[in-house]
């Protein structure tokens, strides 16, 4: 009898990310730019021919001198990572330097829906911290700890496939890590063995105070102890953090210095640590911890209904004055429930990127409270009597006056980074993927990406530098490249768009050709073959203290190409969302995070209330009539045609 074999299936290994092809990352660029010169053409400045033949021969000396050494320092440093050559600097130069605060400028937000499971009267307006929150907050961490450790189990997404090894790598990274600020440049801190006993904690913030609560069981190995078990150690917390409040006592805001410039930050911390082996104590434990959940007090805005409701809810997970003591902004993923039960999610950019807590969070949203793992279906109200310490540990901070001046200091910054912050949430509902797959045959990503083309020009009678974010996942220890959304092919269709003369005809195959060009991108991009990641490699390894310069990187136009006014990211289709985002990357810019679901699109829009010349209301408006003009545009025109004349107008 012929024998069956059992043995489990061998993991997948992952490709090394490629350092791509030097002649053709110029190629490119240089195809890149074209839109550029074309614009300043046809604004006065040197003709096409001219200016491209002057980038061209800066490309050529680059191939043949320094820019051929700066590729075999490259490949040499390939050949010596364990992962690749982009891990070696990219965190730091992508999040790790930058000085600016991480409130707002860095840290990506989630806000989720609501739990139909929980009762209507409990989704009201509260006073003030509620039973119902905590049931939240502990559900929703459970949750999240229960994708982690299905995922560690291999029971979710197993390696033998792709996705499983990146996934179970990217999610890692979500959990037991902080940035830590150091001058200069921040690093991440080590995360704990499992034997640690931080390890096994969430940390939870209430009323600006912190508390270390275990969530795992100190079996072998740890198991995660039952929702009803971390619901009854949170409230108790939370009950001991009330009885300080009701007593006088006031926690001086700590989670304040957190959101401040990173240098600021960098020497208030080193001042924390040396005043007191209780500060090291803290911050040690919150680094170390799983994960953040700030259970917030209540909001001035539950009375606000429709859309304003909906930005008021986004804006509560981003931050508000009235929240931003309540979180710990290094802190790589923290889950936060308001009085009303609303939730959604933040986090520090740099350990991994926005679509991974996005699918952590889909999946645990999935399921609302389950009352029948609890011992009530109702939580009880807060006791009034001492709180039973199980297991919880007050996380203090020891402060002096100059500390409380500090914090003081810092959520005036705060508060004008808020104030600074133009950030909603708009839905278009007329049509989603669905349409967009089905109709019109095209990438709904490339269609997206022109709406912001159209949309972004309508509002400003200009182009700009556009990122988009493409995961090259698919790779080892992968991250991401830019996809250069602007396009000679992008441009000829956004000014056919506003062109009287054309028919639709003829703008319905620019179109089409726009978003070849832009599907195109994207695959090189995801494959490994983008070039602004590769470019970063190649400047780094330039050497300009022995004399070695590059007239093609000291080209104002080399800047320009990469000065992101719009910087755009899709996420997942988001239907447990009621919105995401991220900040602007310039104070003249955008940042737009967006949801493709099969029946409508979400976008997160954040500018700066500063700037004379940007405007979320403003490209919220132009965003859904650049959706309607594209509808009615490919409605009223035939897909398949191709215009004779159509090399005229690229």
């Amino acid at each position: 009898m012929r024998s069956v074999s059992t043995a489990a299936p061998k993991p997948l290994s992952l490709p090394r990310l490629p350092v791509p092809e030097l002649r053709k990352t110029l190629d490119r660029y240089l195809k890149s730019i074209e839109p550029f010169l074309l614009e300043d053409e046809r604004h006065g400045g040197l003709p096409f021919q001219t200016a491209y033949a002057l980038r061209a021969k800066w490309a050529d000396e680059f191939a043949s001198g320094v820019g051929q050494l700066c590729q075999e320092r490259l490949l040499a440093l390939d050949r010596a990572s364990p992962h690749n050559w982009l891990a070696n600097f990219w965190a730091n130069k992508a999040y790790l330097e930058w000085r600016s605060p991480l409130l707002i400028n860095s840290n990506w937000w989630l806000a989720f829906h609501d739990d139909e499971l929980i009762p209507v009267h409990a989704r009201e307006e509260m006073p003030d911290i509620t039973p119902w929150q905590v049931r939240r907050g502990a559900w929703l961490a459970h949750r999240v700890l229960s994708f982690k450790d299905r995922l560690d189990r291999q029971e979710l997404y197993p390696e033998t496939t792709r996705t499983g090894i990146w996934l179970r790598e990217s999610v890692a990274k979500m959990f037991n890590i902080a940035r830590i600020p150091k001058p200069k440049c921040d690093i991440l801190s080590k995360p704990p063995s499992v034997s640690n006993p931080d390890a096994q904690k969430i940390y939870i913030m209430v009323h600006g105070w912190s508390y270390a609560i275990p969530v795992y069981e100190p079996t072998s190995p740890p198991r995660l102890s039952d929702v009803q078990e971390i619901e009854t150690r949170i409230r108790s917390a939370v009950i001991d953090a009330q009885q300080r409040l009701a007593a006088g006592d006031e926690a001086v805001p700590i989670g304040a210095l957190t959101a401040d410039e990173r240098d600021r930050w960098t020497q208030n911390l080193q001042y924390l640590l040396n005043l007191s082996q209780q500060n090291d104590r803290t911050h040690h434990a919150i680094c170390q911890s799983l994960l953040g959940l700030s259970l917030d007090g209540p909001s001035p805005t539950f009375s606000l209904t429709g859309q304003d409701a909906l930005t008021s809810h986004l804006h509560a997970i981003r931050s508000t004055n009235a929240n931003v003591a309540n979180r710990i902004f290094d802190k790589a993923c923290t889950i936060i429930v308001d009085p009303s039960t609303r939730a959604g999610m933040s986090g520090e950019h740099s350990p991994c990127d926005a679509l991974v807590p996005s699918i952590v969070a889909e999946w645990a949203l999935v399921e609302g409270i389950d009352a029948s793992l609890f011992d009530a279906p109702e939580p009880v109200p807060f006791a009034s009597s001492t709180p039973e310490q199980i297991g919880w540990e007050r996380l203090d901070w020891v402060v002096d006056e100059k500390i409380k001046s500090e914090c003081t200091h810092a959520l005036e910054r705060a508060k004008a980074i808020i104030d600074e912050s133009d950030d909603n949430v708009f839905w278009f509902q007329d049509y989603g993927t669905d349409w967009i797959k089905g109709a019109l045959k095209q990438s709904p990503d490339a269609f997206i990406q022109m709406v912001f083309q159209l949309a972004y020009y309508k509002t400003r009678g200009q182009f700009t530098a556009t990122y988009e974010t493409a995961l090259t996942r698919m790779f080892k220890r992968g991250r991401t490249e830019t996809i250069r959304s602007f396009t000679k092919e992008s441009r000829a269709w956004v000014l056919g768009m506003l062109d009287g003369n054309l028919s639709q005809q003829t703008r319905r195959n620019l179109l089409h050709h726009a978003l070849h060009a832009h599907t195109t991108l994207t695959r090189e991009a995801m494959t490994g073959r983008g070039i602004d990641r590769h470019f970063l490699g190649l400047k780094l390894m330039l050497r300009p203290l022995s004399g070695e310069e590059a007239a093609l990187f000291e080209d104002d136009l080399f800047q320009r190409s990469q000065t992101w006014k719009l910087s755009t990211s899709g996420l997942s289709a988001g239907n447990l969302f009621k919105g995401t985002g991220f900040g602007a990357t310039y104070d003249d810019g955008y940042g737009i995070n967006y949801l493709a679901a099969p029946d409508m699109i979400k976008f997160g829009i954040e500018s700066k209330t500063s700037c004379p010349h940007t405007s979320t209301d403003s490209l919220k408006d132009a965003i859904f009539e650049a959706l309607t003009d594209m509808r009615t545009l490919c409605l009223a025109t035939d897909g398949t045609a191709v215009s004779e004349h159509i090399a005229s107008h690229l």
